[in-house]
């Protein structure tokens, strides 16, 4: 038991599952919250079966006459997304935090009782415990270190933003917070956003493995699904989200990565040289409101070259400039570095350069790997450092332009 739980009618947790043609997913899951550690007295099941017709529904129904966690089980037709299960969940949700648990999914055994002690310890609403891909790949760069507080801005936990976390449950009744069940796609980020810019903080588990996401054998898995229409949505309502709750500079440029990067850019990689002149005249409309309203300098300095160039040209309407980056990128050609400017900053040599597109779209500011070796972004250089650096390129001059040995070393 919690030790902040004091109302011992409140279970910790409400395990909220949405199950949409499960079987046989959804037996494993189900005993993974069977399995936990928390005393089964303080955790509740919410499960709501969306219409399933491979016996989904009649398992969720055996397992709760069986289990010794209090279970309710709705079952309902067939709502066409994620968005109106897991609301149905929320509504009936008891516990002192909600777990949005998918019926693919489970848990480690220790998942539930690490999180609640940390959300009970460090305050914050949201709890993010280590995720890794069962058949499927799962992002990793969130998971180095355990934290207390982690900081929205400085720190990758932006790039997780799926609903598999665990919510305090008064911050989403205060904040009337529900899955937009409009949006077909990226609903979880939409809802994982506003609870970390709404919330009082995010801590991280990252020293044990809280949740085994998993990739289905039968490729049913809801993220492998929907038109690119729907991801220009999904960009569109987060994009909007971050730009109402956080103000123009440093802090919008870093969340901003987020939508344009992982969301936005996908639809106009090397696939879209295979596309119809229709669909990538479509896609350049959809994106230029997009890079209109949200994009700036300071967000294009947090991206890779390949990545800004892009997006460079999404902002000027040059579908033609895009298409010679994209061929480039498709034939794995890699870029040659060259050095420009008495201050000597680094560029990738992509299509254009020098030409159409301005010096800075090239200039390599973050760290990326160019034919397997890892370059550094060059440090901004103090005055006197940039002076010494003058100094001695003069001096190598005027050695070679004399013919002056250098001073010989001692032995």
């Amino acid at each position: 038991m919690s030790s902040n739980a004091v109302d011992v009618d409140v279970p910790d947790v409400t395990v909220v599952i949405g199950a949409y043609e499960a079987m046989p997913y959804l037996i494993r899951c189900l005993d993974s919250v069977a399995a936990q550690t928390l005393p089964a007295g303080r955790i509740e099941i919410v499960a709501v079966d969306d219409g399933s017709t491979d016996g989904t529904g009649e398992y969720l129904e055996e397992f709760a006459a069986r289990t010794s966690i209090d279970m309710r089980v709705v079952r309902q037709e067939n709502s066409g997304g994620p968005s109106g299960p897991r609301n149905v969940g929320l509504g009936l949700a008891r516990g002192r935090y909600v777990f949005f648990l998918d019926a693919d999914d489970y848990f480690g055994e220790e998942a539930l009782e690490r999180m609640v002690a940390m959300g009970d310890r460090a305050g914050t609403d949201v709890v993010l415990g280590k995720v890794v891909g069962v058949n499927r790949g799962a992002a990793k760069s969130m998971w180095k270190k355990t934290a207390e507080r982690a900081d929205l801005y400085s720190s990758n936990i932006k790039f997780t933003l799926s609903a598999q976390k665990l919510f305090r449950r008064d911050l989403l009744v205060r904040l009337g917070m529900r899955f937009d069940e409009e949006l077909r796609t990226g609903e979880d980020a939409l809802f994982t956003m506003e609870a970390y810019l709404r919330g009082a903080g995010v801590s991280v588990v990252a020293d044990y493995t809280c949740y085994y996401l998993v990739g289905r054998d039968d490729g049913k898995h809801v993220t492998k699904s929907g038109s690119y229409r729907l991801r220009f949505d999904s960009a569109r309502a987060l994009m909007a989200l971050i730009a109402t709750h956080v103000p123009p500079g440093p802090k919008r440029d870093a969340l901003m990565v987020r939508p344009f990067v992982i969301t936005l850019l996908p639809q106009f990689g090397p696939a879209l040289l295979r596309q119809s002149d229709e669909v990538r005249q479509e896609k350049m409309e959809l994106a230029a409101p997009l890079v209109k309203a949200y994009w700036s300098a300071g967000l294009g300095r947090r991206l890779k070259v390949h990545e800004r160039l892009r997006l460079i040209c999404l902002s000027m309407g040059r579908l033609d400039l895009l298409l010679d980056i994209l061929r480039f990128m498709k034939d794995e050609k890699k870029p040659r570095r060259v050095r420009k400017g008495l201050r000597g900053r680094l560029y990738l040599v992509y299509p254009h350069f020098g030409e159409s597109l301005p010096y800075s779209a090239y200039e390599l500011t973050v760290t990326e790997w160019i034919g397997g070796k890892r370059v550094e972004v060059p440090g901004r250089q103090s005055t006197a450092a940039f002076a010494r650096r003058l100094v001695g390129k003069a001096r190598r001059t005027a050695r070679a332009t004399l013919h002056v040995p250098r001073r010989a070393h001692k032995i």
